[in-house]
C-alpha cells in the first residue's frame, strides 16, 4: 500500500501566505468539485511543513532570511564593541557586563525573538519522535545561548547589559549558508560541482574561526591590554599563520586559555577541510573538470572521443590537426572514460599543448559528460575505435553507441567516425565522414602486390608535411624523396585560380599538362558545381567550366604560393639547391608537386594494340636528337585517342586461338553477385560463369573435381599472391576485388592463396567462389611445411596481415613481436620473396629486415632521430622497408580522418584511388614500366605530354629503384678452409678479424676462430688415427670441410629443399641465392618536369574510364553479363 504521507504534491506556483493560514477558501465558491486525495496534507502542520521545509523555493527564501538575520546579529555585536568606551581597571565584572545602548538592545532583542521563534517552529515541524535529538543539536544550543538572555532581559531590566556571546551566531550563519546552497540546487534542478561546495565550506569555516577568535580575544582582554578589534585581528592572523611576531600577546590567563582552545579547534577542523578539498582537487584533476559554456560560445573547439588514449594516438592527432594554419585557434577537448595516462599527462603539461588541449574523464554515453564537453557547441566530434582490443567487434559496438549518443545529444555536430570492421559500417552511415580500417587496409595491401609502395604513397598523401625532411642529408635520393613527400591534395574553384583559370573551355588533359608544365602542379580531378561526385581524370572529352572545383597536387595550396615569371628570376641557382643534376627543379616552376597515391598495375597498361605505349619514332626520325611528340589538343579529337577496350580485353590477342576460346568460356566481366556485408561498393570485375564448388577452393585438399594438393600441381602461369591472415574476415573481400578489377588483363591475373589460421565460414566462401583463381588453405606462417604447400617458393608477393589475437599485449609495442620475428624468418629463408607486412605500431618498422651490423641501416636510424628532433611527423619515412612499400601500419591512416576536417574530400579521393568506390566517368589508377624502348622520352615533362596526347593518361609519380652500396652480408660470405691451411696462424688470425668485421651474421659465422680450432682438431685427429681407419677419417674430414664451406644462405637453402623433398614437392624454380638486398626503392611524387626518367622506373597513371567512351550498346552488354553471372546465385548478407 502506498504511503500517502510520504508523497507530497508540489506547491502551487502562487502559493501565498494568506492561503497558508486560511486554506483554499477561494475554491469554495466555485461550482466545480474539489477532490482531496491526500487529506493529511490539508492540516495546518502539513501546510507549515510544506511551506518551510518541503517546497524548494519557499524553503530557500526562509534560509536566506535566516542567514541574513545571523549576519545582522554579528554586525550588531561589532557595532556594540565599537561604540563602547574601554573602562579602566582589571575587575572581572568587565567580563560579564558591557555597556549596551537602549536602541541597540532593542534591535538585538528583536533579532533574538525572531530567531528563537523560527528555531522552535522548525524543530516542531521536523520532530520525528525523539525530543532529545532536537534539543541536543549544536545549532539549537547556540540559538538558546544567544537568544534566551535577551528575552529574559525584557522581564528583568537589570540584565540588559549582561554580556551575551552574540559573535557565535557566525557559526549559525555558516550552517544556514550550507542549507541555503542545498535548497538552491534543489530549486534550480542543477548541481554545482563538489569542489565549489567544499571551497565554500572551507572559506566559511576559516572566516568563522578567525571572527570567533577576534571577538573572544578582544572581550577577554577587557581586563588586560584593552585590545581593539584591529589589534585582535592582527594577533589572530599572525598566530594562525605561525609567524608569531610577539608584539601583541594576551595577558590574562583566560585569554591565553581561549587562544589555546582556538588553536586546538583549528588544528582539528582545518586539516579535515583541507584534506577533503585536496581530495576533491585531485579527483577534479583526474576527471578534467568542465569546458565552460562561455568558452564554448566564444571559442572554437573539437571533441575527441576514445576508449583509451595512448601517447602515439594523441600525438598523431595533435600534430596533424594543428599542422593546418587555420586551426591554430581551435581547442581540443578529449573525452575518455579512463584515467589519464602518465605519458599523456606529461605531454599535456607542455606549454604548447597545455593551453589548447583539455582532458575530461567521462563517457560519451552520458549526457552529463557530453554537456561538460559542450558537445552541442563543438565544431566537430572525432570518434576513434580501439584497435588494440582483442575483440574488435566489441570495440566497434562501443564506437557505434558513442556515435548514436553524440548524434542524439548534438544532432548538428559533424561526426568523424573510425570503424574497424566493414560489416558494422552501415550502422553509422549518418556520420559525415567514416573511415573503415579493414576496407582501407586490405585494399592497400592488395594494390601493394601489383603496385609497389601503394601504402607508402597513401601514407605520404594523408600526412601534412612541408617537404623539408631529408634536406640536410648528403644523399641525393633522400633529398628528392623527402622534398616530393611534402605534396598534398588541394582544391580551388577554376575561375578563382591562377593555375587553371586560363583553361576554361579547354579539355581536362590539356589543362592538366599545361598546368604542370607552367606551374609544376598536377591536376588530377574535378567536380561539377551541381554534382557531389568527384571525377579523377575524366578524360580529354571533359571540358572545364568556370564553376568546376579543381583538385590538384602541390606542395602547398595556391593561396600560399608566390608567382614569378621566368624572366624575373635571378640568375643565381639558389632555388635549385634542393635538386642537382637531371632532377633539379626548373626555374619557372614554383615547387615540385605531389602526385597522389598511384596504383601500379605492374605492366598492366594495354601495350601494343590497346594502349599507352610510348612508341618509338620511325626510322627516318632517329637522326633527330629529340623526337617530337604530338601536342595536347585543347579539345579532344576522338580519332587521336587510343583507349583501352578493357571489356573485350585485347590483351588476349597474343594467346593462341584455343587458349582464347577456353579463356572466354571461363571468364566473364560483371558485378560480383554476392557481397559479404552491407555497404560494399559494386566493382566491375573478372568473374566466372559459374561459381566454384567450395571443395575446389581448398588448395591443399583434393576433391572429386580435381586431384591437386599443392600450388605447384596447378601449373599456374603467373606467380602467386599469398595472404597470411588469422581469420577470413569480411575485410579480406576488399583484398580480392582490386586484384580482379575489370581493367586488369586476364593474362596478368595472379592466383590468390589465402593462408588462414582458422577455416573460413560459408558466407565468405559464397562471396569468393565467383572470382577466378582464388583459393584458401588452413595453415600458419610459423610452419615451413604450410608455406611450401601453398607455393611460397614461386610466389610473387607474400602479404602478412597482423593477427587480431596479438594486437593486445602487456607492453604495447610488443604486440608486433610475433609478426616481426615470423617475417624475419621468411626474409632469411626466401630472400627473393617480396614480403609486405602490416604492423600495429609504426615505431616497430625499424625491425623489419633487421640487420644489426649494417652500417647503412644504422645511418638511416640516426637520420630518423634527427628528423624527429626537428619536429617531423614523417621521421620513419627514410626506413628502407617503408620507402619501398614493404611495411605498413594502419594507424598511419588515422590522419586521413583528421585531415578530412579541413579537406572534406580526402576520404572520397582516397577511396577512388584505392578502388573502394567507383564513379561513372571517373578514371582509375594503373602504371607502366619504363623499358629501354621508352628512354627516348628522356624527361618527365615529355612523358606527361606523350601520355596526355596519346591516351589521355595523367602521370602522377615515379617509383624508382637504385643500386645500394651495402656492406657484405652474411649470405654472401663463404670461408674457404684450404686458404687457411696454406697460411700461417698469424695470417689466419688477421684474415679472421677482417672477415669478422665485414660479417653481419649472429650465428656461427661470427666465430670463425672456433671453427678454425675445430678444423685443426679434426686434422690432428685424422693424423693420429690408426691406419686401417684412414678412409673413414678422410671421409669425415671431407664432410666437415663441405659443411664449413657452406654459408648460412646455403644452409637455409638446403633446409628448404630437404623439406620440399620430404613433402614430395619439386625443387625446380627455388631461387636459393637470389638476393635483392643490394637495392633501394623510393617514390618521387609528381616530380619536376625536367626530371630524367630512368630504366625500370614505374610511372603511376590515372587513366580515363574506358566505359565512358563505349557506344550505347555496351552498357546493355555489361548488364547482360551481370544478369548471367548472378542468375544462379541468391544474394545474402551477413550482418
Amino acid at each position: 500500500m502506498v504511503d500517502l504521507e510520504s508523497e507530497v504534491p508540489p506547491l502551487p506556483p502562487r502559493y501565498r501566505f494568506r492561503d497558508l493560514l486560511l486554506g483554499d477558501q477561494g475554491w469554495q465558491n466555485d461550482d466545480r468539485v474539489q477532490v482531496e486525495f491526500y487529506m493529511n496534507e490539508n492540516t495546518f502542520k502539513e501546510r507549515l511543513k510544506l511551506f518551510f521545509i518541503k517546497n524548494q523555493r519557499s524553503s530557500l527564501r526562509i534560509r536566506l532570511f535566516n542567514f541574513s538575520l545571523k549576519l545582522l546579529s554579528c554586525l550588531l555585536y561589532i557595532i556594540r564593541v565599537l561604540l563602547e568606551n574601554p573602562s579602566q581597571g582589571n575587575e572581572w565584572s568587565h567580563i560579564f557586563w558591557v555597556n549596551r545602548s537602549l536602541p541597540l538592545w532593542g534591535l538585538q532583542v528583536s533579532v533574538a525573538l525572531i530567531s528563537l521563534f523560527e528555531t522552535i517552529l522548525l524543530g516542531y515541524l521536523s520532530y520525528k519522535g525523539n525530543i532529545w535529538e532536537q534539543i541536543l543539536r549544536i545549532p539549537f544550543i547556540l540559538e538558546i545561548i544567544n537568544a534566551v538572555p535577551f528575552i529574559i532581559s525584557i522581564f528583568w531590566p537589570s540584565l540588559r547589559n549582561l554580556f551575551v556571546p552574540v559573535f557565535l551566531n557566525c557559526w549559525l550563519a555558516k550552517h544556514a549558508l550550507e542549507n541555503m546552497i542545498n535548497d538552491l540546487h534543489r530549486a534550480i534542478q542543477r548541481t554545482q560541482s563538489a569542489m565549489f561546495n567544499q571551497v565554500l565550506i572551507l572559506i566559511s569555516t576559516l572566516l568563522c574561526l578567525i571572527f570567533t577568535c577576534i571577538c573572544g580575544i578582544q572581550h577577554l582582554e577587557r581586563i588586560g591590554k584593552k585590545l581593539n578589534l584591529f589589534d585582535s585581528l592582527y594577533f589572530c592572523i599572525v598566530t594562525f599563520s605561525t609567524v608569531g611576531f610577539g608584539d601583541v600577546t594576551p595577558e590574562t590567563w583566560s585569554s591565553k586559555l581561549f587562544v589555546v582552545a582556538m588553536i586546538c579547534v583549528a588544528l582539528v577542523v582545518l586539516p579535515i577541510q583541507f584534506e577533503q578539498l585536496a581530495y576533491l582537487w585531485m579527483e577534479r584533476q583526474k576527471s578534467g573538470g568542465n569546458y565552460s559554456r562561455h568558452r564554448a560560445q566564444t571559442e572554437k573547439h573539437v571533441v575527441l572521443c576514445v576508449s583509451s588514449l595512448k601517447i602515439d594516438l594523441l600525438m598523431d592527432f595533435l600534430n596533424e590537426f594543428y599542422a593546418h594554419p587555420r586551426l591554430q585557434d581551435y581547442y581540443v577537448v578529449i573525452l575518455c572514460p579512463t584515467e589519464m595516462d602518465v605519458q599523456v599527462r606529461r605531454v599535456l603539461q607542455i606549454p604548447m599543448w597545455s593551453q589548447r588541449v583539455i582532458y575530461l574523464q567521462g563517457s560519451a554515453l552520458k549526457d552529463q559528460d557530453l554537456l561538460r564537453a559542450k558537445m552541442d557547441d563543438a565544431e566537430a566530434c572525432f570518434i576513434l575505435s580501439s584497435r588494440c582490443e582483442v575483440d574488435r567487434t566489441s570495440s566497434d559496438h562501443q564506437t557505434i553507441l558513442r556515435a548514436w549518443a553524440v548524434k542524439d545529444f548534438a544532432p548538428n555536430c559533424p561526426l568523424y567516425v573510425q570503424i574497424l570492421k566493414p560489416e558494422n559500417k552501415f550502422h553509422i552511415k549518418f556520420a559525415d565522414h567514416v573511415v573503415c580500417e579493414e576496407e582501407f587496409k586490405y585494399a592497400m595491401l592488395a594494390l601493394n602486390c601489383i603496385c609497389p609502395a601503394t601504402s607508402t604513397l597513401i601514407t605520404l598523401l594523408v600526412h601534412t608535411s612541408r617537404g623539408q625532411e631529408g634536406q640536410q642529408s648528403p644523399e641525393q635520393w633522400q633529398k628528392m624523396y623527402g622534398r616530393c613527400s611534402g605534396n598534398e591534395v588541394y582544391h580551388i574553384v577554376l575561375e578563382e585560380s591562377t593555375f587553371f583559370a586560363e583553361y576554361e573551355g579547354k579539355s581536362f588533359t590539356y589543362a592538366s599538362f599545361h598546368a604542370h608544365k607552367k606551374f609544376g602542379v598536377c591536376l588530377i580531378g574535378v567536380r561539377r558545381e551541381d554534382n557531389k561526385n568527384i571525377l579523377l581524370n575524366p578524360g580529354p572529352r571533359y571540358i572545364m567550366n568556370s564553376t568546376d572545383i579543381c583538385f590538384y597536387i602541390n606542395i602547398t595550396k595556391e593561396e600560399n604560393s608566390a608567382f614569378k615569371n621566368q624572366d624575373q628570376q635571378p640568375k643565381s641557382n639558389v632555388s635549385r639547391s634542393f635538386y642537382h643534376g637531371p632532377s633539379r627543379l626548373p626555374v619557372h616552376s614554383i615547387i615540385a608537386s605531389m602526385g597522389t597515391v598511384a596504383i601500379d598495375l605492374q605492366d598492366t597498361s594495354c601495350r601494343s594494340a590497346s594502349g599507352p605505349t610510348l612508341s618509338l619514332p620511325t626510322e627516318g626520325s632517329k637522326e633527330i636528337r629529340r623526337p617530337s611528340i604530338a601536342p595536347v589538343l585543347e579539345v579532344a579529337d576522338t580519332s587521336s585517342i587510343q583507349t583501352c577496350d578493357l571489356l573485350s580485353d585485347q590483351s588476349e590477342d597474343e594467346t593462341t586461338p584455343d587458349e582464347e576460346i577456353s579463356s572466354n568460356l571461363e571468364y566473364a566481366k560483371g558485378y560480383p553477385p554476392y557481397s559479404p556485408y552491407i555497404g560494399s561498393s559494386p566493382t566491375f570485375c573478372h568473374l566466372l560463369h559459374e561459381k566454384v564448388p567450395f571443395c575446389c577452393l581448398r588448395l591443399d585438399k583434393s576433391c572429386q573435381h580435381n586431384y591437386y594438393e599443392d600450388a605447384k600441381a596447378y601449373g599456374f602461369k603467373n606467380k602467386l599472391i599469398i595472404v597470411a591472415a588469422e581469420t577470413a574476415g569480411n575485410g579480406l573481400y576488399n583484398f580480392i576485388v582490386p586484384l580482379r578489377a575489370y581493367y586488369r588483363p586476364k593474362k596478368e591475373l595472379n592466383p590468390i592463396v589465402l593462408l588462414l589460421d582458422n577455416p573460413p565460414d560459408m558466407h565468405f566462401l559464397d562471396a569468393i567462389c565467383w572470382f577466378p583463381m582464388v583459393y584458401y588453405m588452413v595453415g600458419s606462417i610459423d610452419n615451413l611445411d604450410d608455406l611450401l604447400r601453398c607455393g611460397v617458393t614461386f610466389a610473387a608477393n607474400m602479404v602478412v596481415v597482423d593477427k587480431e589475437s596479438t594486437m593486445s599485449a602487456e607492453e604495447d609495442y610488443m604486440a608486433d613481436a610475433k609478426t616481426i620475428v615470423n617475417v624475419q624468418t621468411l626474409f632469411r629463408l626466401f630472400s627473393s620473396l617480396s614480403i609486405i607486412t602490416e604492423l600495429t605500431h609504426p615505431a616497430n618498422m625499424r625491425f623489419m629486415q633487421f640487420r644489426a651490423k649494417d652500417c647503412y641501416s644504422l645511418a638511416l636510424s640516426k637520420l630518423e632521430k634527427k628528423e624527429r628532433e626537428r619536429g617531423s611527423n614523417l621521421a620513419f619515412m627514410f626506413r628502407l622497408p617503408f620507402a619501398a612499400g614493404r611495411v605498413f601500419s594502419i594507424s598511419m591512416l588515422d590522419t586521413l580522418l583528421y585531415q578530412s576536417f579541413v579537406k572534406d574530400y580526402m576520404i572520397s579521393i582516397t577511396r577512388l584511388l584505392l578502388g573502394l568506390d567507383t564513379t561513372p566517368g571517373s578514371g582509375f589508377l594503373c602504371s607502366m614500366k619504363i623499358t629501354a624502348d621508352d628512354l627516348w622520352i628522356r624527361t618527365y615533362a615529355r612523358l606527361y605530354q606523350k601520355l596526355c596526347s596519346s591516351t589521355g593518361d595523367v602521370p602522377i609519380g615515379i617509383y624508382r629503384t637504385e643500386s645500394q652500396k651495402l656492406t657484405t652480408s652474411e649470405s654472401q660470405i663463404s670461408i674457404s678452409v684450404e686458404e687457411w691451411e696454406d697460411t700461417k696462424d698469424s695470417r689466419e688470425q688477421g684474415h679472421h678479424r677482417g672477415n669478422h668485421r665485414n660479417s653481419t651474421s649472429s650465428d656461427q659465422s661470427d666465430h670463425p676462430l672456433l671453427r678454425r680450432k675445430s678444423m685443426q682438431w679434426a686434422r690432428r685427429l685424422s693424423r693420429k688415427g690408426p691406419k686401417h681407419s684412414g678412409k673413414t677419417a678422410e671421409k669425415i674430414t671431407q664432410q666437415r670441410l663441405n659443411l664449413y664451406r657452406r654459408s648460412e644462405r646455403q644452409e637455409l637453402a638446403e633446409l628448404v629443399k630437404n623439406r620440399m623433398k620430404h613433402l614430395g614437392l619439386s625443387t625446380v624454380g627455388y631461387d636459393e641465392m637470389n638476393d635483392h638486398q643490394s637495392t633501394l626503392s623510393y617514390i618521387l611524387i609528381n616530380p619536376s618536369p625536367d626530371t630524367r626518367i630512368e630504366l625500370n622506373d614505374v610511372v603511376y597513371l590515372i587513366r580515363p574510364d574506358p566505359l565512358a567512351y563505349l557506344p550505347n550498346s555496351e552498357p546493355s552488354r555489361r548488364n547482360s553479363i551481370c544478369n548471367v553471372t548472378g542468375q544462379d546465385s541468391r544474394e545474402e548478407t551477413q550482418l
